[in-house]
């Protein structure tokens, strides 16, 4: 995780000047070259914890799966939104937490995070069924695309999902099959698969368009929690 290129000193004493009235979220953000959203997390996390909010190293933070858990149903029940629930429970950030939420609902486990020990995104390549790679494109692809994500949902690396990914925009799903031969170029085929192949890109197209509109109206949806 990056570190802020702002000190604990510095962020405790613009949420102060907040809370003391000298401005609002959008004149303070403004004036410091903040982020609006950045802002109101550090004024919400000083409501609660005070300086000691910026002064833990949330980089090195440790995070059991209960813990996680208890963060993600605290937001589906309803206890707060997912910006009450990282202030209140000191999250290093609202990305994080959505993170925990998207695993969750997809039925994925949460596992215990240990940054001395274990990377969270998975770095290494492991073995996957044709099965798993479909839906792991398929989720990739219905979610813009986040391949950081998508690797952290599924366990698997960055680069195997960014492969699979261009695999199946070039030629579908029998693509993602465990081939050792090399795959055709559409050079190097004849006029029917051309266009065969050409349809199937087009077809996918017009499936990531509606998808991209349902998408972003669950977006919106979600933000409002």
């Amino acid at each position: 995780m990056a570190k802020s290129p702002h000190t604990s000193e510095f962020r405790a004493r613009v949420s102060q000047e907040y809370l003391d009235g000298y401005g609002s979220y959008d004149f303070l953000a403004t004036k410091y070259h903040i982020g609006s959203k950045t802002l109101r997390q550090w004024i919400d996390k000083y409501r609660i914890y005070g300086v000691e909010a910026f002064t833990i190293k949330q980089g090195n933070s440790t995070y059991t799966a209960e813990y996680k858990t208890m963060c993600v149903k605290a937001v589906l029940s309803g206890e707060g939104s997912v910006d009450d629930i990282v202030a209140k429970y000191n999250i290093s950030s609202r990305q994080v937490l959505r993170r925990w939420i998207i695993r969750y609902n997809a039925n994925r486990e949460l596992k215990d995070y240990d940054p001395k020990r274990e990377v969270y995104m998975a770095t290494t390549r492991r073995k996957t069924t044709i099965e798993e790679r479909k839906e792991i494109v398929k989720y990739c692809i219905n979610h813009k695309r986040n391949y950081k994500d998508t690797a952290a949902l599924f366990d698997v690396s960055y680069s195997q999902i960014y492969s699979w990914v261009k695999k199946y925009d070039t030629n579908g799903e029998e693509a993602l099959s465990d081939k050792r031969g090399r795959h055709k170029t559409d050079d190097e085929v004849d006029e029917l698969e051309r266009l065969r192949r050409e349809n199937l890109r087009l077809k996918r197209q017009l499936e990531e368009k509606d998808m991209l509109t349902e998408l972003l109206k669950k977006v919106k949806e979600f933000e409002g929690m």
